[in-house]
């Protein structure tokens, strides 16, 4: 799904090292990823937040990522992607655990 079009496979120690750089950017960023999920559930008081969180979250997506994917288009596709990106921000809200390690690894072996 990226732009990048080499086609190599992630190691096991690189594919460990970036989900612990995920789980401690999650613990760094949990009071954000509340509120965030938080304006989501009163969208008339805090839509501001929501908006802006899904504005960058798209700008990110088609900075990143090949917007010729159908996948992709379906991520950036702000009718359906509401779904995606509250899914993607409790993953991240769970890995603040003691456990959230192993947490996000399974998830992501499960994917």
């Amino acid at each position: 799904m990226r732009k990048s079009y080499v086609n190599n496979n992630i190691k096991i120690n690189e594919f460990d090292a970036l989900i612990k750089i995920t789980v401690e950017m999650s613990k760094y960023l949990y009071p954000y990823i509340r509120e965030i999920l938080k304006s989501k559930e009163d969208i008339k008081e805090n839509s501001k937040i929501w908006n802006d969180f899904n504005k960058r979250f798209i700008e990110l997506i088609k900075e990143r990522f090949n917007v010729d994917s159908i996948r992709v288009k379906k991520i950036i596709n702000q009718t359906e992607n509401g779904e995606i990106i509250i899914k993607s921000l409790l993953i991240l809200s769970f890995c603040i655990s003691n456990q959230g390690y192993q947490k996000l690894k399974d998830f992501l072996y499960d994917f």
